[in-house]
């Protein structure tokens, strides 16, 4: 059986962790490094920084950052946030980096999905996904932010992704996004459904019950979890403690 993963995500701005709501009203956490260091050390299962500034000229910061955490931490480093273009991709796995998240830029050309999967291998290729649902009741692949709606559905392209050769869907609820009224689990059924790689559920946790609940109601494989760790409300042991009790398996540290 597949063991679940706990897997603390930094939102890093201008070299700094921040978290907000629903996309907007950022706070400043403190430092990427030490923060994932700590969860490292409480036993997370990797960790995903997501670069978030708004300008990607420099990308010196970030290329730093990942090639200090890599040197320092025992646990899988994922980063996403800008990535265009495969150069992009060889220079966040050049500086250490386990995996990629794409999420624009996979709209814009999908192509390159296939071409990071075939150059570096499927497991380091990670397709993120914000969406959101519509007046139907379906759900819309949002792009820029959360700000821009790309008219594809949402259960449509998580399967072309697969077939292009996306490793893992991480997939952000906007709806629940920051508001720690749990994860949004009709969308997490929706994708868990039509593909068979891994889904790491984003947006919404704001209890170590919300984390037991998503396990226990959806097919996902990992829960990605901000707020909660960041503001010291529970500890990653913690939450391994409570999915124990619960008969969900984790990762023997």
């Amino acid at each position: 059986m597949l063991k679940k993963r706990i897997i603390p995500c930094l939102d890093i701005k201008d070299g700094k962790v921040v978290k907000g709501v629903n996309f907007v009203g950022l706070k400043e956490v403190g430092d990427p490094v030490e923060l994932a260091k700590r969860y490292d050390l409480q036993c997370a299962d990797e960790v995903v920084f997501l670069d978030i500034t708004a300008s990607y000229e420099d990308r010196g910061i970030i290329r730093d950052l990942i090639a200090k955490a890599a040197s320092e931490l025992s646990i899988p480093l994922a980063v996403g946030g800008g990535i265009r273009t495969i150069d992009d991709f060889r220079m966040i796995l050049a500086s250490g980096a386990d995996k990629v998240s794409v999420n624009s830029a996979a709209i814009a050309n999908p192509d390159l999905i296939k071409q990071a999967s075939d150059e570096f291998g499927v497991q380091c290729v990670v397709i993120a996904i914000d969406a959101k649902k519509n007046d139907q009741g379906r759900y819309d692949v949002y792009v820029k932010g959360g700000r821009e709606n790309t008219g594809l559905d949402l259960v449509e392209w998580v399967k072309k992704c697969e077939s292009l050769g996306a490793g893992e869907v991480l997939l952000t609820s906007m709806d629940a996004d920051g508001t720690r009224a749990g994860f949004d689990i009709d969308m997490l059924n929706a994708v868990c459904e039509v593909v068979n790689i891994p889904v790491i559920a984003s947006g919404g946790c704001g209890s170590v019950q919300d984390i037991v609940d998503v396990f226990e109601k959806t097919n996902v494989d990992a829960a990605l979890v901000a707020s909660l760790f960041h503001f010291n409300e529970a500890t990653v042991e913690d939450v391994r403690n409570e999915l124990t009790k619960n008969n969900i398996h984790v990762r023997r540290v």
